[in-house]
């Protein structure tokens, strides 16, 4: 392809607005993935994803922005799971999937029930192609609080996310934090609705995280790497889709999902080199 043909994308309003939001999104999905893959709350990503649909139709119901109605069902299925894991013997894992499917379950029932001109497809799926002047502020507002925050208190997080019982006997306010990053979560799945929708949020939630875990050894070092990770999947994806004449979000996620196979791939040939200079060595010493 000449330079004219691969310069292309960049030509449209619709793919430069699709390239900004994922230069926004990218960056406080990714903080927050490195945070969610220590502290193993995977499933909480794809709960709260999941869980503010039936926030996003009563908002629509009431008039009301459909941020607040997403924010509030998030946080209201994080505290839910919270207490019913903390109340009863179930473990939190199962209270997550019991919680999260219900919710769901009555947002699908709530959507079918009234007349909008919203398509479910864009929420579930996102519609990078389609965004909004007005989306790209909301989510460059909530991006930007969510990564100053997590930015200004990481090394609280970290201690929080690793030993919670030496975070609260250093005087740490273990609650707010906790909260914190539940709220940090809620928010930054409503600022990635028009990018990736609720369904494949989880996999910017999750594999900038997993895959800066496997190739880093340092927490501050995977920050920023998972932040790279996120910005240049996004972007390729993005691009990528254009040619493939696919839907943006679902190729950003394969593109992860390639990088994550190649970094555990990676980390097995090192691991694997390690141990055999390991018996190399023991084997001289004996």
């Amino acid at each position: 392809m000449d330079l004219d043909t691969l310069l292309m994308p960049f030509q449209f309003a619709f793919m430069q607005n699709a390239f900004l939001i994922s230069l926004i999104v990218s960056i406080p999905t990714a903080l927050l993935s490195c945070f969610l893959v220590m502290k193993g709350w995977a499933l909480m990503g794809d709960a709260v994803s999941h869980a503010v649909l039936p926030g996003i139709v009563l908002a629509y119901i009431a008039g009301l922005p459909l941020i607040l109605g997403a924010f509030a069902a998030g946080m209201l299925c994080a505290v839910a799971t919270g207490y019913l894991s903390g109340n009863s013997r179930v473990k939190q894992d199962t209270v997550m999937g019991v919680v999260f499917s219900g919710m769901f379950g009555l947002g699908i029932v709530l959507y079918v029930s009234v007349e909008t001109n919203a398509h479910l497809d864009h929420i579930l799926f996102g519609n990078m192609l389609g965004v909004e002047p007005n989306e790209l502020w909301t989510a460059g507002i909530i991006s930007l609080g969510v990564a100053v925050a997590l930015v200004l208190k990481w090394k609280d997080l970290v201690l929080h996310s690793f030993d919670p019982a030496q975070a609260q006997a250093s005087g740490l306010p273990v609650t707010v934090l906790h909260y914190g990053l539940l709220a940090a979560l809620s928010l930054t799945i409503v600022a990635t609705l028009s990018a990736a929708g609720l369904i494949l949020a989880i996999g910017l939630l999750i594999a900038p995280g997993a895959i800066a875990f496997l190739v880093v050894r340092k927490f501050s070092t995977m920050l920023w790497v998972s932040v790279l990770i996120c910005m240049f999947s996004m972007l390729a994806g993005t691009y990528a889709s254009f040619f493939l004449d696919s839907a943006p979000a679902p190729t950003i996620v394969l593109i992860l999902t390639l990088l994550f196979i190649l970094a555990f791939v990676r980390r097995l040939h090192v691991t694997r080199r390690t141990s055999m200079q390991r018996v190399k060595d023991t084997s001289g010493i004996v």
